[in-house]
Order: C-alpha cells, then sequence, then structure tokens
C-alpha cells in the first residue's frame, strides 16, 4: 500500500438485560460523531501510537449505560446516521479498514444479534473488500456469523476490565498491521484464518472475575495462545447471561496464518475453559442482604461494602428498584443519626430530586422515589429526611442530591448513575473511607472500591439481573448448557470451527 491506509470508525454499544423492563433510547448514547469520535480514543490523539498510522475517519460511535432492550425506533436512527456518515467518507476516500467499536451484549426490540445486523448494513456501504476489525467486552457473544463478517476480532482479557484501552488499541493496531504489512498492490490485504469454537458455558461475570481463580489463570493463558508463531490474536468471550438469545453463551476465537496453529490454540482455550467450569465461583462471598447487613455491624474493621448486585445499572439492572434501599431503611438499627454511618448509592427520583433542590441544603423534606421502571419486587419509596447535599452536572445523574435518614445516607438521582469511584461521593460530601458501611449497586467491586473497602459481600439481591440466572426463565438459549444443565447426554463439540473469510459465503447451521 503506497500511502496511509484510511480507516473509518463507527459502533453502538450497551449491555442490555431482556428481564429488565427497562428500555433503552437514542439519547442514552451520547452519540459522538466526526472528530469526537477520534477525541474519545487517547491512542489515536496527536502524537499517540497510532495517530500517524492511518487516516482516521470517524462516523458515530454510541455508548449507552448498560440498561432494557433498545427500542427498535432508538436503534434504527442511530444506525441510519452512521450510514449516512459512512456513505460521505467512502465518497471522499478510498477505505481500506473498519473498526467496529462494540460491546457485543445489546439488545434490540424485534432483533437477534444486532452487532451482526448493523455489521451487515455497515458492509453494504463500505463493500465486501473493506477488512474489519472488532473490539468487544468479554461478556459481549460472538455468533459465528459475527466471526464471519469481521476479519479480525478481539475482547478485553480482564474483569473488571481495566484493559478497555488497550484492547481497542489492540484491535486497531492489528488491523493497520494487517492492510500495512499484509498486503500487496496486486492482491490487496491478506485475510487471516478464522477459529470459532461456542463453548456451552454461560455464568455471570461475578462468578468468571479475572481477579480470581479459575478465570484468572484462563485469561492467563490467552496471550501464551496469542504467542505462538502464526496467530494474529486470541480471545475468549464469557458471555452475556441476562440476555436470551442463541448467541448468549461462552466462545473462543482465535485469528492467525496457520491453519494448524490456530485451530490447536482454539481448541486448547475452549479445553480449558470447559474444564474450569465446575470451579466458577462468586468472587467474593455472599449472603443475602439482611446477613450481610447483619455481618457489616458486626465487623470491626471499615468501610465495609456490601454490593446490591440485582439492580446493577452496569450490568443492565434498571437502577431504579427500591428493594434494597426499603430493606435498609426498616432496620431499626439505623433509626438514630449518632447510629451507624451508613451511605446507600443509589435511587433516581427526579420529582424527589427537584423538591430537594428546591428546599436547599439542610432542609427536611418528605419525598418519594424509585420504582418507576422497575415496580416489579418492590413499589416507591417514600422518605423523610434532612437535605445533605445537591450536585448539578454529572453526565449520567443530571442532578444529585443526598437525603439523610436518621443514619443512612441515601443518594437520589435525576437519572441512574453508576458509582465507581471515590469522588463519586466526596463530591456529594461524602467520606466512603470514615463511612461504617457503603451499599452500592454493582457486582464486583470496581478497582476504586475494591482497594478503599476493608471488607466486602455481595448480596444476592432481586432486579433485572439477579445473580440466580437459573430464576430468570431463559428460554432460547442453546441446551444443554452451564450450569443450567449440570448433565450433558455427551460431551460438547469443542473442535474448531473454521469460519469462512468475510468476502466467501458462509453456509450451515450456528451450531
Amino acid at each position: 500500500m503506497g500511502r496511509r491506509p484510511a480507516i473509518a470508525i463507527a459502533g453502538l454499544a450497551c449491555e442490555t438485560s431482556a428481564f429488565s423492563p427497562a428500555r433503552t433510547l437514542a439519547p442514552a448514547f451520547h452519540p459522538r460523531r466526526g472528530q469526537e469520535v477520534i477525541n474519545e480514543y487517547t491512542f489515536l490523539h496527536a502524537g499517540g501510537p497510532l495517530a500517524d498510522a492511518a487516516e482516521w475517519h470517524g462516523a458515530l460511535i454510541g455508548h449507552a449505560l448498560p440498561g432494557g432492550i433498545v427500542t427498535r425506533d432508538a436503534f434504527e436512527e442511530l444506525a441510519a446516521e452512521i450510514i449516512s456518515r459512512l456513505r460521505d467518507i467512502v465518497a471522499s476516500t478510498v477505505l481500506h479498514g473498519f473498526w467496529f467499536d462494540i460491546h457485543g451484549a445489546m439488545v434490540v426490540e424485534g432483533l437477534d444479534d444486532i452487532e451482526v445486523e448493523l455489521l451487515r448494513r455497515i458492509r453494504s456501504v463500505i463493500g465486501p473488500d473493506v477488512i474489519v476489525s472488532a473490539s468487544m467486552d468479554l461478556h459481549g457473544n460472538v455468533s459465528r456469523d459475527l466471526v464471519h463478517e469481521t476479519d479480525l476480532i478481539t475482547c478485553y482479557r480482564m474483569a473488571p476490565h481495566e484493559d478497555e484501552l488497550e484492547t481497542k488499541e489492540r484491535a486497531c493496531r492489528n488491523l493497520v498491521s494487517l492492510l500495512t504489512q499484509q498486503s500487496s498492490p496486486e492482491t490487496g490485504p491478506e485475510r487471516p484464518l478464522k477459529a470459532w469454537i461456542p463453548v456451552p458455558i454461560l455464568l455471570p461475570g461475578e462468578q468468571t472475575s479475572t481477579r480470581v481463580e479459575p478465570g484468572k489463570s484462563l485469561y492467563a493463558a490467552v496471550p501464551d495462545v496469542e504467542a505462538s508463531t502464526g496467530i494474529i490474536d486470541a480471545a475468549i468471550w464469557m458471555g452475556y447471561p441476562w440476555a436470551d438469545e442463541p448467541r448468549n453463551r461462552g466462545t473462543v476465537v482465535v485469528t492467525g496464518w496457520d491453519q494448524e496453529t490456530v485451530a490447536t490454540g482454539a481448541e486448547r482455550l475452549a479445553g480449558l475453559f470447559w474444564g474450569f467450569r465446575k470451579d466458577f465461583k462468586f468472587v467474593g462471598p455472599t449472603d443475602t442482604f439482611a446477613t450481610c447487613i447483619d455481618k457489616a455491624l458486626a465487623s470491626s474493621v471499615h468501610p465495609f461494602f456490601i454490593s446490591d448486585s440485582g439492580d446493577n445499572p452496569t450490568a443492565g439492572g434498571s437502577g431504579d428498584v427500591t428493594w434494597g434501599l426499603t430493606q435498609l431503611l426498616s432496620r431499626s438499627e439505623f433509626k438514630d443519626p449518632a447510629a451507624p454511618k451508613v451511605i446507600y448509592a443509589s435511587v433516581p427520583g427526579p420529582k424527589a430530586v427537584q423538591t430537594m433542590v428546591e428546599a436547599g441544603v439542610g432542609a427536611t423534606v418528605t419525598v418519594t422515589a424509585g420504582a418507576e421502571v422497575d415496580d416489579v419486587h418492590a413499589g416507591p419509596i417514600t422518605m423523610t429526611g434532612r437535605v445533605h447535599a445537591i450536585k448539578h452536572g454529572d453526565k449520567d445523574a443530571v442532578i444529585e442530591a443526598v437525603l439523610q435518614v436518621g443514619s443512612v445516607f441515601a443518594i437520589l438521582t435525576q437519572l441512574r448513575k453508576p458509582y465507581h469511584h471515590e469522588r463519586d461521593f466526596t463530591d456529594l460530601d461524602l467520606g466512603p473511607r470514615a463511612t461504617d458501611i457503603v451499599i452500592v449497586k454493582i457486582g464486583y467491586l470496581e478497582p476504586e472500591l475494591f482497594d478503599m473497602a476493608a471488607d466486602w459481600l455481595l448480596a444476592l439481591t432481586p432486579g433485572g439481573v439477579d445473580q440466580d440466572i437459573k430464576r430468570l426463565g431463559h428460554r432460547r438459549i442453546h441446551r444443554p448448557m452451564w450450569p443450567f444443565d449440570t448433565t450433558f447426554p455427551a460431551p460438547p463439540n469443542l473442535q474448531t470451527r473454521m469460519i469462512p473469510m468475510s468476502n466467501e459465503p458462509l453456509t450451515g447451521p450456528d451450531e
């Protein structure tokens, strides 16, 4: 290739719980367009490691906070704009590559395997000869069709996802390398071989963290396979358990140039994954919500963190389930303001927040919040307390307000928000390090919270991302599937399926 390759960027991402009554609309994706897309990735900034490696063209990316099913209108609106912007790019330059920045667990009303649907529409514009590299969350879902439509595909290797930016850079680096080093003026870029193996395991991320075994050892094997001569990339997807499509399951994909090496590497990882199936346990100790509070009160170390896991907004929960806060405020131990101090994050309540804003810090108010979206497990909660703090301008919550009820400091928000960082609390005049108990709607603790916690328990609470996945009612996933099924009539087929190149036809069923 005589000049730098031209590469376009687009993608939509929303980890979607099909078991939540919430719906995700187009504004939730916070779309970035044109140069805003380039600005999103530090490795593409001026002076960055890949800034001058290609001509980068941003179309549109949208990353929504995990939530309920994406409405068809929202998807069609955003997909249409992606297609329109790509048409403009193709009209102005010869496009060589495309980076598909996705999560891989989006569910849209009336459509299955939505990332494939979007990529096929994109292919209709950019053509079959453009090389596509996809980057994904390891909790995404990888169907055979998705592997077929892409030429390179990779995912995170850490949960929590501390390697998100590193993974995206790897996807782009592999793409640039293929376009510049594996390309000739006569034949164009060479397309790698792709080995795909579906693994009949579907577990929540809280049982597959790479912080602990066996996830730690499983993912440690990925770079070992990737280091083999003739391999470009190796990846393991855990899948996403809170949706219900045939593609929801574990997957291994290995790409490279030597078929035997690629197939052997894929089968090694799939065998390890299947062999570990009985060893996956929750990343930390679990118990009922009531028992978690009992243990926190009895603990001699603080802050003691409790995960209210069933309504985790970063896994797809609606965020407005009031069950946990209702249980907390019903306890006699927290009625007195001088009792052990508790922070609860959080419950949306736009009307409650507005009342607190109008009353001001220090005022005593009675407000009702929550259960506007998900009232299956508990109804709206009414509280009387003192307005402790108000903050405007948060990118997710918009407005946050803290209501002190007895010794409980409940964070109420205009819109739902995850609480992952210490500043999320300190910006609200809350000191989590000096607090007895901190209860957060989350699964495994994000790095800052994990480092801050003197002790921690994961409470098994109800909600749209219930950790007891067997009781959710899956109907469309492939069966048998671990742990829904613990006996299999025959060992699963963990042999490599070599997937045709993206410009060749794909035939046969998706096993």
